[in-house]
């Protein structure tokens, strides 16, 4: 295959916090042109529409970030919309970009795809090893399908595969709605609000036990376009940032920063942990030079700032 000199990247979910960071780094390289498309342009749930944009704009590398996704409460209560979405929108995107003749595409999994009782850390090799935690089941079915779909097509077709696994990000243009945010942005909101509240008593998921890994998206993209360019083979590969917090102490450090004063409680229920613990093995990315920069605690302080910012926004969406 004739490959271009000038490449035009595609960022399906360019809106999101993954691929908006992914767009930031790629705008800010020369000779790169980049395609982004709003639901309004290409629903990605439908074929058709789907294999009419790639034939029209023919990118020659694709990042997929787009897809459903949630914290722990929207997945364990939308299994069916988490897998069935999902799955629509990697095989239609996987599909249509191998027979349009792209080069190379990035699909983003997650650390959710391995067992439930995984060995610490995991590595790569460890997926499909157990039973996956029950409470986020349909999105890491959808997740590793996707993984193994790009294994198959790079292996029978002209495209490259590259699956970066991340460790729960966070960062920039996250997602702070009281249903759906993930647990750091989540913790943020709570606890500036009740900040700035003076409450006395905030009253947690769980018991606080679980310990999470976490990389800032500006760190994760980083590492997403290391791989592009040095990554070839088809197998995934876990992407961290080398140690965890538990839950109860990540709270603490949210609490302090956010200047909340009152108690933290729990609900001490075990079916609201999620997944004990997961740390992932890094040690592959860290041999392509790969190293977080930005630390938890400054992710934090961004993050609390950030949420300052568009909070008066948020509350006249009642979002």
């Amino acid at each position: 295959m004739t490959k271009s000199l000038q490449k035009r990247y595609f960022i399906a979910g360019h809106n999101g916090m993954v691929g908006s960071a992914i767009l930031r780094k790629l705008n800010s390289k020369p000779n790169n042109e980049i395609i982004t498309a709003n639901k309004s342009e290409v629903n990605l749930l439908n074929k058709i529409e789907v294999d009419n944009f790639f034939e029209k704009n023919k990118p020659n590398i694709v990042i997929l970030a787009a897809g459903r996704v949630g914290g722990i409460k929207a997945n364990s209560n939308n299994q069916a919309l988490f897998l069935y979405e999902n799955l629509m929108i990697q095989n239609n995107v996987m599909l249509a970009a191998a027979n349009s003749g792209v080069e190379k595409l990035l699909f983003l999994g997650s650390s959710c795809i391995y067992p439930r009782e995984s060995k610490q850390p995991i590595k790569e090799e460890y997926l499909m090893q157990g039973p996956l935690e029950a409470t986020n089941e349909g999105y890491a079915l959808a997740k590793i399908s996707g993984i193994r779909l790009a294994k198959y097509l790079f292996e029978s077709t002209d495209m490259q595969s590259i699956c970066p696994i991340p460790c729960n990000l966070y960062g920039q243009n996250d997602n702070y709605d009281k249903e759906n945010s993930h647990v750091l942005s989540a913790l943020v909101r709570r606890f500036v609000d009740a900040a700035e509240e003076k409450k006395d008593n905030e009253i947690l998921w769980g018991t606080g036990s679980p310990r999470r890994e976490f990389l800032n998206v500006e760190d994760a993209a980083n590492a997403f376009l290391l791989l592009l360019e040095k990554w070839e083979s088809p197998e995934h590969v876990n992407v961290g940032a080398g140690e965890d917090i538990s839950i109860k102490e990540l709270a603490e450090k949210i609490a302090l920063k956010a200047g909340y004063k009152g108690k933290i409680s729990w609900t001490n229920s075990v079916k609201e942990n999620g997944m004990q613990k997961k740390l992932l093995d890094t040690s592959k990315i860290r041999k392509l030079g790969f190293s977080p920069k930005i630390s938890l605690d400054k992710g934090i302080e961004l993050m609390i700032k950030s949420y300052k910012d568009i909070k008066s926004d948020l509350e006249n969406k009642n979002y």
